[in-house]
């Protein structure tokens, strides 16, 4: 899958302290795939704390530039980001319609009490606490697209692995 002329593009979307983006690194490793993380875009980008919808679309924009080059080399590619509004997948989806690349949605849920927890520790690159945490819950909209849910749990990753790499095998 990964090293396939494919050109798939995998979106890992979930709240802050879901899991998402252990998980997203875990998959792009397994699938011999691009890693994007929008975290580690904002760091790159010196944009730490800058949370306006248009500074979270410039990353999600640069996130996007920086799929449709690998997409362009057949890569595959793993991008982990929040993505919850709409228009953020939309910009996704239009690059991988552009390229003729398929497109996968994974959506990436956690207990509350296992996200408080996480999020009472300090994270190497994410920025969000509680708080952010509460805000982007109101604020997700809901997948209108095919989309896998996993839970992410204590110690589950090999599961949820094998759960979406079973899942992505209906895009190669």
């Amino acid at each position: 899958m990964g090293n396939a002329k494919s050109g798939l593009v995998i979106i890992v979307s979930g709240l802050p302290g879901s899991g998402k983006s252990y998980f997203a690194q875990k998959l792009a490793v397994t699938l011999k795939a691009v890693y994007l993380s929008s975290d580690r875009i904002r760091i790159s980008l010196q944009a730490k704390g800058k949370y306006t919808l248009d500074d979270k679309m410039y990353i999600y924009r640069t996130m996007a530039k920086l799929t449709d080059k690998h997409l362009s080399r057949g890569e595959t590619v793993v991008a982990d980001a929040t993505f919850y509004h709409h228009a953020m997948r939309d910009l996704f989806s239009g690059i991988a319609s552009k390229r003729n690349s398929k497109i996968a949605f994974i959506l990436v849920i956690a207990s509350e009490e296992l996200v408080r927890e996480r999020l009472a520790e300090l994270r190497a690159d994410s920025e969000a606490d509680l708080g952010v945490y509460e805000s982007m819950k109101e604020l997700f909209e809901p997948y209108l697209d095919e989309h896998l849910v996993l839970r992410s749990g204590t110690d589950n990753i090999s599961e949820m692995l094998t759960l979406a790499t079973s899942y992505l095998r209906r895009y190669e």
